[in-house]
């Protein structure tokens, strides 16, 4: 058979192959989430500039503990970057090992975060009042913080699955990927809700 009779027969390679087509719908699905996320954000600050007795959050709230959760979560990005590596190199082992340390981080971070909830909420805080000061401050702290921990929560259950499908052979880089895109993004909008609520 000639070369042109081959390059006949090769079909041609198309940009949305069934296996980008899940990479694609998560990347959907994060603008979409960013666009929230970015409201929410923008809500937060026009109701802080026009309240007067908006309090001080680095005397308010807990930055020490709220830093290491940060900590936590950036290094749960690396672990996932991780399991991402030892999957591409066909370390079942490893890969598995690296998803439950990232699972792990996020369900610290929750723990975490409840934690801060419940001191907060004995010292008066809810979402519909507040000691420290305006009433809105309550009200978008804990939607903020509160939709974002439903996030981390949503990718701990999403990670405990990914675990169970490679562990089983089901599951490869591909989908591992696409866990990783999730949880990287929740990693960096915590970042900026714990720039904007905790420490601007």
């Amino acid at each position: 058979m000639s070369h042109a009779a081959t390059m006949e027969v090769e079909p041609a390679e198309s940009p949305l192959t069934p296996e980008s087509w899940g990479k694609l719908g998560m990347w959907i699905f994060l603008a979409a989430d960013a666009m929230s996320f970015g409201g929410l954000l923008a809500g937060y600050g026009a109701l802080r500039y026009v309240s007067p007795n908006w309090p001080n959050p680095l005397h308010t709230l807990g930055i020490n503990l709220t830093a290491f959760m940060t900590f936590l979560l950036i290094v749960s990005s690396f672990t996932m970057v991780k399991a991402l590596s030892a999957r591409r190199h066909g370390d079942l082992g490893k890969t598995r090992l690296y998803l439950v340390l990232t699972m792990m981080g996020g369900a610290s971070f929750l723990g975490m975060q409840a934690f801060e909830w419940t001191h907060l909420i004995s010292e008066g805080m809810t979402i519909s009042g507040n000691p420290f000061g305006s009433a809105l401050f309550g009200s978008t702290f804990f939607i903020l913080t509160g939709f974002h921990g439903c996030h981390v929560l949503a990718g701990v259950l999403y990670l405990g699955v990914t675990v169970l499908m490679s562990g089983r052979g089901r599951w490869g880089y591909n989908e591992i990927e696409i866990t990783g895109l999730y949880w990287h993004f929740v990693d960096l909008i915590w970042i900026l809700v714990f720039t904007f609520v905790y420490l601007l």
